[in-house]
């Protein structure tokens, strides 16, 4: 029976991201970019500029809401977390350093695919029984396409639930139960045949503190993350930058090889990874994994902002796609490239590489502090995705399922921490490329109210 599951999974998730994930993710931050003239580009100043302005301010949010910050932070916690460590690291290994080019270029595409998400998730969002704003892609396809659509904002909300157990909650904890297993077992303090047990206690203390901060409501997770995130990405970003700054003369090789590698892999790899398509796919569908645009998630959290200005809160889009792919991705695959460690091409490859890469420069005493980071990184995306799951949950059955959901959510840390996770990656997978279909077509249709709304937006601030 398992590998009739695995079979039929591994033919959808070929079909969902093969030409079909190519074509509208690619093919809509394309058209988007062009209807905008690029905005991405154009206002990417002004972006920083509303972003960084924020992020030092400290306002408090009104009733129902959180502040614009901790919006941002609560989507940054849920994009920046495995797609970052085990995801860069398994598309250079299954698709060589020509992977690492094709996440800029989905990158470079997915700001103007996520300011587009966030802006009309602001713009549609409504309120719910308990009076916190709600929104998302499902919401947008309700208010913003009308009844005959509503068939297409069920679609989502229901990939969305059957995705974030996998992708948001059992894929992150195994990310934690192997960093942390790792850090001690160098260490000598964590012996092989206790491991076991380790991951039990590891799962176990996951799933109470999920629990006490998801069950706490939508303030108490925007305050968590507006701690954890800048914490986890200086720390990160510290420890990436040292480990460039010790292999500097070794940057410009690099770099060739990375767009030597996007245009022919074989070059690279040794012929061992030869397909460009193999580059390009795994490029897209990770940078896609690690920054969500295209997904529509980070726009629900997005929706929560006190604001009354959705353009300058799908600011923040442009602002969370650079710093989680063309900074933090980039970060992790200059470790993995630069470190000299051996890459397993044309295998799986996950945060134990990137570790490694860590490791071999710095020596073992760094997997303590790699282990903070990507405890840190994971657990924020339990936090983040636990919310997004909840919200497609009461789209669907209503504010009575969120206690249960959340019951449910947490539970699902235990099982992440204990089993074989290969299937859950594999069927993760296909349902956010699944997730992807309505959300862009939405997207791709409420363009028309999208520019009409940037173009408002310009007119009154005069920027």
């Amino acid at each position: 029976m398992l590998e009739l599951i695995t079979s039929i999974n591994d033919a959808l998730n070929g079909f969902i991201w093969g030409v079909p994930a190519m074509v509208c993710i690619i093919g809509v931050g394309l058209y988007l970019s062009i209807r905008t003239n690029f905005l991405q580009l154009r206002k990417f100043g002004h972006s920083m500029k509303c972003t960084i302005g924020k992020i030092m301010s400290r306002e408090k949010a009104a009733e129902g809401s959180i502040t614009p910050f901790q919006a941002v932070c609560t989507a940054l916690a849920a994009t920046v977390g495995t797609g970052n460590i085990a995801g860069v690291a398994g598309a250079i290994a299954i698709g060589g350093p020509g992977a690492v080019f094709w996440m800029w270029i989905s990158a470079l595409l997915g700001m103007c695919t996520k300011f587009a998400e966030v802006t009309l998730a602001v713009h549609f969002r409504e309120r719910n029984e308990k009076g916190d704003y709600v929104g998302g892609p499902m919401y947008y396809i309700k208010n913003g396409l009308g009844s005959k659509w509503m068939w297409l904002a069920y679609l989502y909300a229901f990939f969305g639930v059957c995705a974030v157990f996998g992708t948001g909650n059992a894929t992150q904890v195994n990310t934690i139960t192997a960093a942390v297993n790792t850090a001690l077992t160098n260490y000598g303090i964590l012996s092989a045949d206790s491991l076991a047990i380790s991951n039990l206690v590891i799962g176990i203390v996951i799933c109470i503190v999920v629990a006490l901060i998801l069950i706490g409501g939508l303030k108490r997770i925007g305050s968590i993350t507006e701690k954890l995130v800048p914490f986890m990405a200086l720390l990160y970003i510290l420890l990436g930058f040292g480990l460039i700054g010790m292999n500097i003369g070794k940057l410009p090789a690099v770099f060739a090889s990375i767009f030597r590698g996007a245009f022919n892999p074989s070059a690279v790899t040794g012929g061992i990874v030869g397909s460009f398509f193999v580059a390009m796919q795994k490029g897209v569908s990770r940078g896609i994994f690690s920054n969500e645009a295209g997904l529509g998630t980070g726009s629900i959290a997005h929706a929560c902002a006190d604001t009354d200005k959705p353009v300058q809160q799908g600011m923040f889009g442009i602002f969370e796609v650079f710093m989680d792919t063309i900074v933090i991705c980039t970060m992790t695959a200059l470790v993995i490239l630069l470190s000299g460690v051996a890459i397993p091409y044309g295998q799986a490859a996950g945060a134990e590489l990137t570790i490694s890469g860590f490791t071999a420069v710095y020596g073992n005493w760094v997997s303590i502090f790699t282990a903070v980071a990507m405890c840190c990184f994971a657990f924020s995306t339990i936090i983040g995705w636990g919310l997004y799951g909840a919200r497609c949950a009461e789209f669907l059955l209503g504010s009575k399922i969120l206690l249960p959901f959340n019951i449910a959510y947490s539970l699902v840390a235990i099982v992440g921490a204990t089993v074989d996770l290969g299937l859950i990656w594999g069927i993760s997978d296909t349902f956010n490329g699944f997730m992807t279909v309505p959300n862009l077509i939405a997207v791709f249709l409420l363009t028309p109210v999208l520019l009409k709304l940037i173009r408002q937006y310009f007119e009154k601030e005069k920027v």
